[in-house]
């Protein structure tokens, strides 16, 4: 129930406001006198009157509207910031549990320690989405499947705890990079535009697609309007994304250099990093977080907001009012008698 502006816990204690007219509803004082010129005229007792009843009413209303539990309910309001919508999209394929950033093969014996490539990019978000007070953060998962683990939210605490809880355990030998690819597009679909828009991929792989998947995932980014940013996290052997001098002829159709392919030829912002070390990985984050620092409308939420403390305070004032009132008559009927 809505009135006065605000809502109310308990509306049906607002039946009670007729009770604010019983101050005016007095007994009889009048008094009998022999001659009315005996009675002065008293024009400043009567205004008195008037405000002392007025003065209880008040209290009694201002108590009567605080029992009902006045309130201003939760509303969602626009405010201009600065910051990306952005959907991390996370491979948590087999390979993810290998150790990250070894030049040996021996060494990827430490699969599932600290220094694996999901719990090293797992460290590495949580830094970045705390850097990043106003951005609005979505999650998708995949590896066989993909799984859309929180959709678009402002809150940190939620996305942080995703995070976390996506380093856990191990993951399955293949890889759905289409399917996840459409499902972290798909996030926007709906949604309002209110700035730059942006997947982040963190993967170890690529994989090849077929001409009908490759056209969806086109038309798609471009009518979302979205920005691709890929960590690429090297194996052991150093592969490239972009051919060199040094690359060797096996790596020539490698998925991972068929998928950069596509992303470049999708006519859409894209840009890659190739992290073979930990600086490779904090610098790639670093680079995108200034990077896109654009003019973003932010959507906060207003919690519920309490507002019996103002229909207290008036309770209390009319009725310290009414005491001194009461006060200073007992004080002037004692001196009159003495």
């Amino acid at each position: 129930m809505s009135l006065f502006g605000l809502n109310w816990s308990l509306p049906t204690v607002l039946f009670l406001l007729p009770v604010v007219l019983l101050p005016w509803f007095n007994h009889n004082q009048e008094k009998v006198v022999a001659w009315i010129d005996f009675v002065p005229v008293d024009p400043m007792s009567r205004v008195i009157g008037l405000v002392l009843k007025s003065l209880a009413s008040l209290a009694l209303a201002s108590l009567i509207l605080a029992l009902a539990g006045p309130y201003l309910p939760e509303k969602k309001v626009d405010r201009i910031a600065e910051g990306a919508e952005i959907v991390l999209l996370l491979d948590r394929s087999r390979s993810m549990d290998d150790a990250f950033a070894v030049k040996h093969q021996a060494a990827l014996v430490s699969v599932g320690t600290k220094d694996s490539k999901r719990r090293v990019a797992k460290n590495y978000l949580v830094e970045f989405v705390k850097k990043r007070p106003d951005d609005r953060f979505g999650f998708v998962l995949f590896s066989t499947k993909s799984i859309d683990l929180l959709p678009l939210t402002y809150s940190k605490e939620t996305i942080l705890a995703t995070i976390e809880a996506s380093a856990l355990g191990k993951g399955l030998s293949e890889t759905n990079m289409p399917g996840a690819l459409v499902r972290a597009a798909t996030m926007f679909e709906g949604e309002k535009y209110r700035g730059s828009r942006i997947v982040l991929l963190v993967s170890d792989g690529g994989q090849l697609m077929s001409d009908e998947e490759k056209q969806q995932i086109t038309e798609l980014y471009k009518e979302m309007n979205l920005t691709i940013y890929w960590i690429y996290l090297r194996d052991h052997k150093g592969k490239t994304l972009e051919e060199s001098d040094n690359s060797s002829l096996l790596w020539a159709d490698i998925p991972e250099r068929k998928l950069h392919s596509f992303f470049k030829s999708m006519d859409v912002p894209y840009r890659a990093f190739e992290a073979g070390s930990l600086e490779d990985f904090a610098e790639a984050l670093d680079e995108i977080d200034k990077q896109e620092y654009q003019t973003l409308v932010v959507q906060e939420t207003i919690p519920k907001e309490i507002k019996t403390k103002p229909f207290y305070a008036v309770a209390l004032l009319a009725t310290l009012l009414l005491a001194l009132a009461q006060i200073y008559t007992a004080w002037g009927v004692r001196k009159a008698h003495e």
